[in-house]
C-alpha cells in the first residue's frame, strides 16, 4: 500500500502537530538567527527570485504578505527592497512574533497558520514565504488558498524543502535498518504539478550545504532552529540507535545539504 506523503496529510493530528511546531520554533526564537545561515541565504535568493522572472518591469508591490516570518530575516529584506510597501508578517509561533515585536518591526504582525490564512477580503500584490511550506499538512490546498489572496497581477513566491534534503542523513538510517524521522518533501516535478494546477509558474532549485559536517552538528542545527518535530506518528530512536546512525553518517563523510525549491505563481 502506498503511504500518503507527509506534505499532504489530512488527519485529526493536524492541530496537535501544528501546536508542537509552533512551540518548537517559538522556543528557538532567542537563538534562531545565530544558527540560521542557510535560512538567511535562502531568504536573499528568494527575494532575488521574486524580482526576476518574466515580469521584471512590473511595478513595486504596494502590499506584501509574508508567511512564516520567523524572527524577521526575510521581513527586513522586504522592507529594504520595498520601503513604501505595507507589509503583513505572519507566523504560527507566538514566540517568533513576540521577538519581532520586541525588535520594533515595522510590519503588521499576526500569529496565524499560513496554511489556513484568515485575512478576510484582503488581497496582496506579493506573497512571500521562505522555508515554511515544508511544515504544511496539505501543500496543494495551501497553495490554492494563498493564490486566492493575490490581487490581480500579483504573485506568490516561495522557497521550500525538496526531496533531496538531508539525503545522506536518511541514507545513514537506512543503512542501519532504521527509519528516519524527517518529513517527506516533494521533488521538483511534484511541486511543478501543484503550481501548474493554479496557472503560470516558474521554478528553480539548488543544493545548499550546511557549513559544519557531522551528525552531532546536524542534530544541533535542527535543535537550534526549532526544526525538531518529526513526521506524524514517528517514534524517536533510542539513544543507542541514534548513536549508530550518527556514527554511520560520520563514517560516510558527514556532509548534509538543504535541497531548496523556489517557486513563483502569478494571478492573472
Amino acid at each position: 500500500m502506498t503511504s500518503t506523503p507527509s506534505w499532504c496529510i489530512r488527519a485529526a493530528m493536524v492541530s496537535d502537530c501544528k501546536t508542537r511546531i509552533g512551540a518548537a520554533f517559538g522556543a528557538a526564537a532567542p537563538r534562531y538567527e545565530g544558527d540560521a545561515g542557510v535560512h538567511r541565504h535562502v531568504a536573499m535568493r528568494l527575494l532575488d527570485f521574486a524580482t526576476g522572472g518574466t515580469d521584471t518591469g512590473a511595478r513595486d508591490p504596494a502590499t506584501v504578505l509574508e508567511i512564516g516570518c520567523g524572527t524577521g530575516l526575510l521581513t527586513r529584506l522586504i522592507a529594504q527592497r520595498w520601503p513604501n510597501a505595507a507589509i503583513t508578517a505572519t507566523d504560527i509561533a507566538p514566540g517568533m512574533i513576540a521577538t519581532m515585536r520586541e525588535a520594533g518591526s515595522p510590519a503588521r504582525l499576526l500569529v496565524m497558520d499560513g496554511e489556513r490564512p484568515d485575512l478576510g477580503t484582503e488581497r496582496f500584490d506579493l506573497i512571500l514565504s521562505s522555508l515554511a511550506f515544508q511544515w504544511f499538512e496539505d501543500l496543494p490546498a495551501a497553495l490554492a488558498r494563498l493564490h486566492g489572496l493575490l490581487a490581480p497581477g500579483g504573485s506568490l513566491c516561495f522557497a521550500t524543502m525538496g526531496a533531496e534534503s538531508f539525503s545522506d542523513w536518511r541514507a545513514a538510517h537506512a543503512r542501519e535498518g532504521l527509519v528516519c524521522g524527517l518529513r517527506d518533501y516533494p521533488d521538483r516535478d511534484e511541486v511543478a504539478a501543484m503550481a501548474q494546477a493554479l496557472g503560470q509558474c516558474d521554478l528553480a532549485e539548488e543544493l545548499v550545504p550546511l557549513p559544519a559536517p557531522g551528525g552531532l552538528a546536524l542534530a544541533r542545527h535542527f535543535h537550534a532552529i526549532g526544526a525538531r518535530v518529526p513526521q506524524p506518528g514517528y517514534r524517536r530512536l533510542a539513544p543507542t540507535s541514534l548513536r549508530r546512525v550518527m556514527a554511520r553518517f560520520d563514517a560516510d563523510g558527514g556532509a548534509s545539504n538543504y535541497h531548496i525549491i523556489y517557486g513563483r505563481l502569478w494571478h492573472d
